[in-house]
Formats: C-alpha cells, structure tokens, sequence
C-alpha cells in the first residue's frame, strides 16, 4: 500500500505527450515494415515465377531437341521414305510406308502431347501431307502447306530453320516450326504458340498479370489481348513501388522467349493505407485526450457506471438500468444494448436454422455431383460400334444410356425404392459390359421379397463404378457381385448391401484410411465418390449406417448396412418410419 502511495502522478499533458511520441514511433516503424514487406512479397514472387519459367523451358528444350533428334534421324535412316520419294503416290509401296510413317509420328505424338504437328514434304513428287494427327484447322493447314513449301526453295533453310524454332504467322495465329531438310525432302513439327505458352498462363499471375511468347523484336506471339509489343524490364529502385514485375526466360535454339508479368494490385496501396492510418491514429488520439481532460468529470464516472452493467450482462444477469444520469445518450445506449442482445439471441436460432439448410443444400450438391467423363466413353463406344456397323448394339446401347441418365436426373428426392436402385445398377453394368465385352462380367442376388424399402440414390452405383473404374484390366476377366440381404439387428432391421469385386482390391494406404474413417485425398478430382457418399450417409441416417471396406483373396468387398426404412407412397422421397434424416 506505501508503495502505491509513493507513485508519481503525472498531469493528463505528459500522458498525451507520450502518447504523440508512440504514435510517431509506431508510425516509422510501421513505414519500415511495410517497405521491407514489399519488397520481400516482390523479390518471392519474382523469383517463383523465374523458377517456373526455367523449369518449363527446361522441358520444352528437352522436347525439342528430342524431336529434332527424332526427324534428322528419322529422314537420314528410315527407309519409308526413301520408298516413298521412290515410287508414285498411289502405288502400294508408297501407301504402305506412308502407313508405317503416320503410326511412328502418331507414337511420337502421343508422348509428347497432340498439340505438336508433324508434317513431310516430297519435293521431287511436290507432295505435302502430315504425318501424324492434327489439331489446326484446314484452313490452316493450308496456309502453313504454302509456306512451308516456299520456305523450302530457299537456299539457307538448312542454316535458319534445321534445330532452330521459328515463329509463323498464320491467319492471325502464330505457330512455331522447325524444319529439317535431307536432300529433296523435309520434315516439320509445328506447335501453336498459345497451346505451348498455356501451362504458365495457369500460375496466378494477378487479376491483370500474363504470361506471353515474344518473338526477337519483342513483339507478342500469344498470350493476353492488347499490345504486340510486351516492354523490357527496367530495373531500378522505383520497382519497388510499381505494381507489377517482369520476368523473362529464353529457349535455346529457338528465335522467341517466354516473357511473364505479376501485377501487384493491391501492394501499391498499402503505403498510403499505412500512412492514412498513422495520421488517423494521430488525430484520434489528441481528439480524445482532449475530450478526457473537459469531460472527465462528466462522463468518465458515468461511463464505469456503464461498465458495470455490462460486466453483468456478460456474466448471464439480466440487463439492468442505468442511474440517473445527465448525458441522455449513455440512457439510449442503455436501451439499444438490450435490443442487441435480443438480436444476438434471434441471430443465433437464424443461424442455426440456415445451417440446416445448408446441410440440405450440401446433400443436393453431393448427389447431383458427376461427371461428363461417362456420357462422352458412352458416346465414344457407339460411335466405335458405328464404324463396325454394330447396328443392333448400338441400338441397345443407346437404349441403356437413356434409361441411366433419365435416372441420373430424376428429381431431388433424398430417397428411392431399392428394386429402381438395382436396376439403375443394372442398366449402368450393361453399359459397361458393352464396352468392355470378354474383359468384365456381373452377378447380382437379391430375393424377391425385398420391395418397397427406401435407399439414398447412387449409393450403389458409386462403389460399383469405382470397381469398374479400378477393377478393369487385360490381364484377367473383371466380375463383379451385387447381393441384397435382409438382417435382423439390436437396434431394428436392416438392408444389407454386398459388392465384391475380382480386381486388384484396394491400396493399402487407401484401405487403411478407409477403414479409419479418414478422408481420402483427392488427386485430380478422384476419390470423391466414395467421399461424398460417406458424407451423404452420414447426413441422412446420423449413426444408425455403416460401411465396411476390406480386401479378400479375390479383390475388394464394400458391405454396407442400412437401416431399413419403407418409401412414402404419398410423398416421393421420403420415408415413413425414420426420425433421424437430415432435413
């Protein structure tokens, strides 16, 4: 108690004066750290987006020098088309070794991606053709068929086009070539300069930046909409206050460059924002301490009167008046603080009101969630039937897919009756039984008794297309078993339903996390079938489902147990005699 009474009292000023200095204080160092952050997001940024530009570069270099290899190779020791410069073109010889020729380019392709184009040109014969798939127009290909073929009566092709990649311009695209001439014929791989600017135009650049392929004299070969002339970086201390980089990269043996920019939008504002917020800061401060010193007897008591109150509140007591007071704003205070925490009360029973229905909008997603990648192998199988003239398999076909997607896009009911669920299966396996013939076979069990019982839509179809999807191999028949079972359990009847499959069965790592109820990750948007459809089960039956995934001798086993719930006859998907469904 002595020790508090021998502590000197300072006048309201020296804590004002004080309060100026920490505030000036702050602000400097609230100046320094912006800077220095600045700079060190800018110098990070520049740096990620030099790493990714050498790394691509690096692959791309590698490709090209590989398929230069491949063509010089190719045209100096592949007899095709020594027999193809040797006999005319519609004869056998020349048809067959033009065969031979489209299948090794078509190869090549493949592992590099069908974004590159290969092309030969016959100079005795003037014949020009690609020799692998294309992926421009016909229009073109006309344009590029002319060029090329100017291109190759000039005497220095050798020189300015063999190893070197040279950019075109055709019908307002640009594409790059590389020509490789051997005595009177050529070969030329050719790649649009957008298709092979695209995987840097998915780094996030900013709202603004770009990632672009500039020719020699810097001007745009693709890339963002605008100029045509892309400009150098300047390097200097006022970079640090501009709101974009630039960052450039070269190809060897190549006349373009990749050239990047990152737009710092929102880093430029932020000095200005520091600096209002000081001065902000400042004014509050002297504002207020100026009110404290003509006010303080006035309102700094009724304001611990306040504080009380609010102590109470806080603590669970009901809200309390305030005393007498001369300041009619402390008294609307009073009476609007009240009002809040019967808003904050309302609030809360909306919140928890709107997460339900979040719940419900979540379920919707979840079960309304494909992909296209069915529907386009559907059309894929029936267009090869077509070319085979299966006229009466494609019909069934057809049939089957319609019945599928009618199924898919039913209404929104949260339930179905299992018997429609089956047969959904069925029709889905004999879409793939048409597509896969000899590789894949099915079985599925249930007793006739079994009607009127109400399933979650999909479930059964999301594990029997992932053993499909997983199961399906060269190496040995796929077959895959559905049984429906009834079973008498502690807490009410339910349905059983068995998959089982002869594939490979689950990884260990996948099984493992499966059978601890870990969530899978998912890698290129996979795995999340088996995700959703926990989830959803969860939703809909709480506890009471449960789902067991395990490896046999002859592939996996999904069991899943269902409490068995009859449909609503009255009201489409919904059941009758279950209190725990999410609504």
């Amino acid at each position: 108690m002595a020790n508090l009474n021998t502590i000197k009292p300072y006048p309201i000023r020296h804590y004002i004066r004080m309060m100026f200095v920490i505030s000036f204080v702050v602000l400097i160092l609230d100046l320094v750290i912006s800077i220095a952050s600045i700079s060190m997001v800018k110098q990070q940024s520049t740096q990620y987006l030099q790493d990714a530009a050498d790394l691509y570069i690096n692959r791309i270099n590698h490709d090209f020098a590989y398929i230069n290899h491949f063509m010089g190779w190719t045209l100096a020791n592949d007899e095709n088309l020594d027999n193809m410069n040797t006999y005319g073109v519609n004869s056998i010889p020349f048809l067959k070794a033009n065969e031979k020729l489209h299948l090794l380019f078509a190869e090549l392709q493949r592992n590099y991606g069908q974004s590159y184009n290969f092309f030969y040109y016959l100079e005795n014969s003037e014949y020009f053709l690609n020799c692998a798939p294309i992926s421009i127009s016909y229009s073109d290909y006309s344009e590029v068929k002319k060029q090329i073929i100017t291109l190759t009566r000039d005497k220095g092709v050798y020189e300015k086009f063999y190893s070197h990649w040279t950019p075109i311009h055709v019908n307002g695209t640009s594409y790059l070539i590389n020509i490789v001439p051997y005595y009177n014929r050529y070969l030329v791989a050719l790649i649009s300069a957008d298709e092979l600017i695209a995987p840097l135009q998915q780094i996030n650049l900013g709202a603004n930046g770009y990632a672009s392929l500039v020719d020699e004299n810097g001007l745009q070969l693709s890339g963002p909409a605008g100029g045509d002339h892309i400009p150098d970086e300047i390097h200097s201390f006022l970079n640090l206050f501009q709101s974009h980089n630039i960052v450039s990269s070269d190809f060897s043996n190549a006349a373009f460059s990749v050239r990047m920019a990152i737009k710092f939008g929102a880093f430029e504002k932020i000095m200005v924002a520091q600096l209002l917020i000081m001065l902000l800061f400042l004014i509050v401060t002297s504002t207020l301490s100026a009110i404290i010193m003509f006010f303080r007897r006035n309102l700094l008591v009724p304001i611990q009167r306040f504080s009380k109150n609010l102590a109470r509140i806080n603590e669970g007591d009901e809200a309390t008046d305030f005393k007498s007071s001369r300041i009619m704003e402390l008294e609307q205070v009073n009476a609007q603080f009240k009002e809040l925490v019967n808003q904050i009360k309302r609030f809360k029973i909306d919140r928890y009101e709107q997460e339900l229905e979040k719940q419900k909008i979540r379920l919707d997603y979840m079960k309304l969630q494909i992909k296209p990648h069915f529907f386009l192998n559907c059309l894929t199988s029936m267009y090869s039937m077509a070319q085979m003239q299966m006229y009466e398999e494609i019909e069934n076909m057809a049939l089957a897919t319609s019945r599928y997607f009618r199924y898919i896009f039913q209404s929104g009911e949260n339930f179905v009756l299992l018997e429609n669920e089956i047969e959904h299966v069925r029709t889905f396996l004999d879409i793939q039984k048409s597509r896969y013939r000899d590789a894949f076979s099915y079985r599925i069990e249930q007793p006739e008794v079994i009607t009127g019982i109400a399933v979650p839509p999909l479930v059964i179809q999301t594990f029997i297309e992932n053993a499909v999807k997983y199961g399906v191999s060269r190496d040995r028949e796929l077959c895959i078993t559905l049984s429906v079972t009834e079973q008498r359990q502690e807490n009410g009847n339910h349905v059983l339903i068995r998959i089982s499959d002869t594939g490979p069965g689950f990884s260990p790592d996948v099984l493992d996390a499966l059978m601890r109820g870990e969530a899978l990750e998912q890698i290129g948007g996979n795995r999340i079938g088996i995700m959703n459809t926990i989830q959803r089960l969860e939703l809909l039956y709480r506890d009471e489902a449960n789902i067991t995934f395990a490896n046999d001798a002859s592939g996996a086993r999904i069991t899943l147990s269902l409490p068995k719930m009859i449909l609503n006859s009255d009201t489409p998907g919904e059941v009758t005699n279950h209190e725990c469904i999410a609504g």
